[in-house]
């Protein structure tokens, strides 16, 4: 429970940050609105799902002792083995193993950014962090953009705002570099479109 609502504690800062810098739909759909830094996708610039990212951390183990490979393991089930193998066939060993690092980095980097904003996380997550298919749904909806595509930097955007969402790709990019920002986000897109396809999402 303690866990639980440091989590929240950290979260819910991250509605307050985005509400202020909230702009109308109708701007955020014109051709003027902020494209992601990988994609040609707009930004999402609304609240963040933030009882999903309760959900996501939870799965990976909580705050203070987040996996990725955890994560994955709940969000794959008994198709974790295979989708490893399928993802460092595509991508290589090395570019996988940096994917699950920055993963790592991303979510405490994240967590950081919302204590210090001092956003509350909600008081329990959804969906079930056991539930690893309904977790991946509730993931591959948040990237789920106006124009009914999917964009991993909108899902980003969604789990913790795109003020910390740009924050943390920064702080990505000085201590990993650049390239592996962009394997970070091709591996997840990969991954996320993997469990689409084994879920029928």
């Amino acid at each position: 429970m303690i866990r639980t609502r440091t989590i929240a504690t950290a979260v819910l800062a991250a509605a307050t940050l985005a509400a202020s810098t909230l702009p109308s739909l109708a701007q955020s759909m014109s051709s003027d609105a902020p494209k992601a830094r990988f994609s040609s996708a707009t930004v999402y610039t609304g609240a963040p799902a933030l009882q999903t990212t309760l959900s996501m951390v939870i799965a990976g183990g909580g705050p203070s002792a987040f996996s990725s490979t955890k994560l994955v393991g709940v969000l794959a089930g008994d198709k974790t083995q295979a989708e490893v193998q399928s993802l460092t066939q595509k991508f290589g060993a090395d570019n996988v193993k940096s994917f699950l690092n920055v993963f790592n980095f991303v979510v405490n980097d994240s967590l950081k950014y919302v204590t210090e904003a001092k956003i509350a996380l909600p008081s329990s997550p959804s969906p079930d962090p056991k539930d690893g298919k309904a977790l991946a749904a509730a993931l591959y909806k948040l990237g789920i953009t106006p124009a009914g595509t999917y964009d991993v930097e909108y899902m980003l955007d969604g789990l913790v705002s795109h003020d910390i969402h740009v924050k943390v790709m920064n702080d990505i990019d000085a201590k990993y570099g650049t390239s592996a920002d962009a394997n970070y986000h091709a591996v997840l897109t990969q991954a996320m479109s993997d469990l689409k396809s084994v879920y029928g999402l």
